[in-house]
C-alpha cells in the first residue's frame, strides 16, 4: 500500500485556537486518519485531533505508523499519552518533525490501561507532575500544549480541585485546556460507564471561565447537538464534542462552519458521501479495505431516508467490499430518500 508522506509544518498554526470553537475529541479506535479525512470533508474549520497515542510508543515504536497523517487534515492536534516529563518532551520533540498544529496532553481518559501506565485522568490528583510534563513538552514543541482534563477524580471535591489545577496549568505556560464536565471514577466504572454515569456540571465549568478569563477554556461532554454547541459558546471559547461528531456526523459537522460565519462546505449527506466515493475508489486502488474507512461513515444519514440500507450494506459489504459495493449502498440511500 502507497505510504503517506510526511507533512510540512502547516501554515494554519496561528488559526489553531479559532479551530478550537468547535473541536471533535479524540477517541480511541475512532479519530484515525481515515476518520480524520471524512471529517475534515464535512467541515473546513472545525478542530480535529487524533486518538491518544503513548510517549512511550512515538519514543519506542513505528513513528510513521503512529504519526504520519495527510496534509488535508488540519488543522489537526496530537494527542499525548503519559507521565514522564523526559519522555513526553522527546516524543514531542520527534512528533514536531510531522507537523501537528497543537500537541495536547491527555488528563482525562479513565480507562484501566491508562492507570497501569500512571497517566489520564489519574493525573488529577497529581497537578504538579503535570505541570512538569507540560513544561517539558513545551520546550520541545514549536506549537501550543494544551491540557484535556476532568473537573477530579474519585471523592475529589470538583469546586475546589477544578480550580487549583487549572491555576497550576496556568502558572506552567498553559493558555488552553478542554474540560470534561465530569468527574472520573478511576475504580467501579468502566470506561463507558465513565462517560455516561457520573452528572455533568456544566455550571462549574462555566464558572471556570469566569475565574479565568486568560485562559480559552473549552467544555466537553454529553454535547450532542449544534443547539447545545451554541448554547455552550454562550459560556466557553469552545466546545469539543465526542461521540455525537462521531454516530452523528452531518448533524455537527455539515454545519460546523457557520459558527465562524462561513456556509456550508456541502449542501447534504449525499453529498458528501458522493465527495467520498473518490476516496474509497483511491484507497482500494493503493491495496486499501474499504472498510478502514466506510467504519466511520456509518452514520452519516443519521435518523434520513435511507440509513438503514446505507449502513447494512456498508457493514455487511465493507469488510471485503469493492467499489461496486460502496456505489449500492449510495443507491440503497437514494432509493430511500425516494421512497420516502
Amino acid at each position: 500500500m502507497a505510504q503517506m508522506t510526511t507533512p510540512a509544518p502547516c501554515p494554519l498554526t496561528c488559526t489553531v485556537r479559532d479551530a478550537a470553537r468547535l473541536s471533535v475529541a479524540p477517541m480511541m479506535d475512532w479519530t484515525d486518519r481515515h476518520c480524520r479525512g471524512f471529517h475534515r470533508l464535512l467541515s473546513r474549520r472545525a478542530l480535529l485531533y487524533t486518538e491518544m497515542v503513548t510517549s512511550a510508543a512515538i519514543v519506542h515504536g513505528d513513528r510513521a505508523r503512529l504519526l504520519d497523517h495527510a496534509a488535508g487534515e488540519h488543522p489537526v492536534a496530537l494527542q499525548l499519552g503519559g507521565s514522564d516529563p523526559a519522555e513526553l518532551r522527546e516524543a514531542t520533540r520527534i512528533a514536531a518533525d510531522w507537523g501537528y498544529d497543537e500537541i495536547n496532553l491527555n488528563v482525562g481518559c479513565p480507562s484501566d490501561r491508562v492507570q497501569s501506565g500512571c497517566f489520564g485522568a489519574v493525573l488529577m490528583k497529581s497537578p504538579d507532575l503535570v505541570a512538569e510534563c507540560v513544561t517539558a513538552m513545551a520546550g520541545a514543541s514549536p506549537v501550543e500544549v494544551t491540557v484535556k482534563c476532568r473537573i477530579g477524580v474519585d471523592d475529589q471535591d470538583p469546586a475546589e480541585v477544578l480550580p487549583a489545577f487549572l491555576a497550576r496549568m496556568q502558572d506552567a505556560g498553559v493558555r488552553r485546556v478542554t474540560i470534561h464536565a465530569r468527574k472520573a471514577w478511576l475504580q467501579g466504572l468502566s470506561p463507558k460507564e465513565n462517560r455516561e454515569v457520573p452528572p455533568l456540571d456544566y455550571p462549574l465549568v462555566h464558572a471556570m471561565k469566569a475565574a479565568f478569563p486568560d485562559l480559552h477554556l473549552s467544555i466537553n461532554g454529553g454535547i450532542a447537538t449544534m443547539e447545545a454547541v451554541r448554547d455552550q459558546l454562550s459560556h466557553m471559547d469552545g466546545v469539543m464534542v465526542g461521540r455525537a461528531a462521531y454516530h452523528q456526523p452531518w448533524d455537527i459537522l455539515g454545519t460546523a462552519d457557520t459558527l465562524w460565519g462561513e456556509a456550508p462546505r456541502l449542501s447534504s449527506p449525499l453529498q458528501a458521501a458522493e465527495a467520498m466515493r473518490e476516496v474509497v475508489a483511491r484507497y482500494l486502488a493503493e491495496g486499501g479495505r474499504m472498510h478502514q474507512i466506510t467504519r466511520h461513515m456509518l452514520g452519516l444519514f443519521h435518523g434520513r431516508p435511507g440509513a438503514r440500507g446505507w449502513k447494512r450494506t456498508l457493514s455487511e459489504r465493507g469488510s471485503s467490499g469493492t467499489l461496486a459495493d460502496y456505489d449500492a449502498a449510495l443507491e440503497a440511500v437514494r432509493g430511500g430518500a425516494l421512497a420516502a
